[in-house]
């Protein structure tokens, strides 16, 4: 391959995708790389500018541009981060996430169109190809904490989460077929009826598949929200996805305006305990029981999302 090879393909490529036809309205009325930055930040439930810079290898003073073009259109909101006082934190505002959510609607269906002209029998190889491309163009190296994105469910997204629940939990802890049940009536609840300001779903993903998922739904007891099926693959694990899907359902719940955080757990998972205790939740009750053929201790967690200011 040649260098102009190369660069033929990448103007194919640009042109397949519509990225400079503007006509369409694909992106409008922000650029391509405004829109990237928003995708970013609908799918980060913490960042600042420095996370965007390194994740997208932007100039500070483009950034910093683009940044403050949001923030006059209503769509950022800046906050000192919890992290380090030093940097600002970036969060979408409620009319962000709404022209976040539009146009990644308006790209779904262009790649949707652009897909439905490839023959089934087909599609397999153009995904083989896909993936080729990534792993010899990223030198082999392994995967990284930021090349995970958070995002909200697909088709047969719900359906996955009760699979890989299911089969997980058998390969690692023996657990039957009782615990299907228990994630497939969880699942269905929310596909049915849930309220999409106060419930949600995240999948993360890694190199277009999924590799974790946690829910956020609303508890019995009023002003109390409920984090469930928090689950990460295994061969993805060690890259933080665990924490930053715990981040965002805490964020989420914060911003809903909960008063607090409750799960139920069981003591043998102690990796999914370790993410649950550095984000300040806190032990309140524990009781043995038979449960999914086996015996165990189940553990209830709280966090206060609003604890009192020293």
């Amino acid at each position: 391959m040649t260098v102009q090879d190369f660069r033929s393909f990448n103007r194919f490529y640009t042109n397949v995708i519509g990225a400079l036809d503007y006509g369409r309205h694909l992106y409008a009325p922000y650029t391509l790389t405004e829109s990237r930055v928003l995708y970013e930040l609908a799918h980060s439930p913490r960042t600042d500018a420095a996370d965007l810079r390194g994740e997208l290898s932007l100039d500070a003073g483009y950034l910093s541009r683009i940044l403050n073009k949001f923030e006059q259109d209503g769509l950022i909101e800046r906050t000192p981060s919890q992290r380090d006082p030093r940097r600002r934190s970036i969060t979408l505002t409620a009319q962000g996430r709404e022209t976040a959510s539009l146009l990644d609607e308006r790209s779904r269906e262009s790649v949707g169109a652009l897909l439905a002209t490839v023959p089934a029998d087909d599609r397999p190889r153009l995904a083989e190809a896909m993936r080729t491309v990534r792993t010899l163009l990223s030198a082999g190296r392994p995967p990284r904490g930021e090349d995970v994105v958070l995002r909200d469910p697909g088709p047969g997204d719900l359906g996955w989460i009760v699979q890989r629940n299911a089969a997980l939990y058998a390969a690692e802890y023996g657990w039957n077929a009782d615990y299907e049940g228990l994630v497939a009536r969880i699942v269905a609840d929310f596909a049915e009826d849930h309220d999409p300001h106060l419930e949600r779903v995240w999948i993360a993903e890694l190199d277009g598949r999924p590799v974790g998922s946690v829910m956020c739904v609303r508890d019995d007891a009023p002003g109390t929200a409920r984090l469930r099926l928090l689950l990460v693959e295994p061969d993805a694990r060690g890259l933080r996805i665990g924490d930053r899907l715990v981040e965002a359902v805490i964020d989420f719940a914060r911003d809903g305006g909960y008063r607090d955080l409750v799960l139920w757990t069981n003591d043998v998972l102690s990796a999914a305990r370790r993410i649950y205790q550095r984000h300040g939740f806190v032990l309140v009750a524990e009781k043995p029981h038979r449960s999914f053929g086996a015996d165990l201790t189940g553990q209830d967690w709280r966090l206060d999302l609003h604890p009192p200011q020293e």
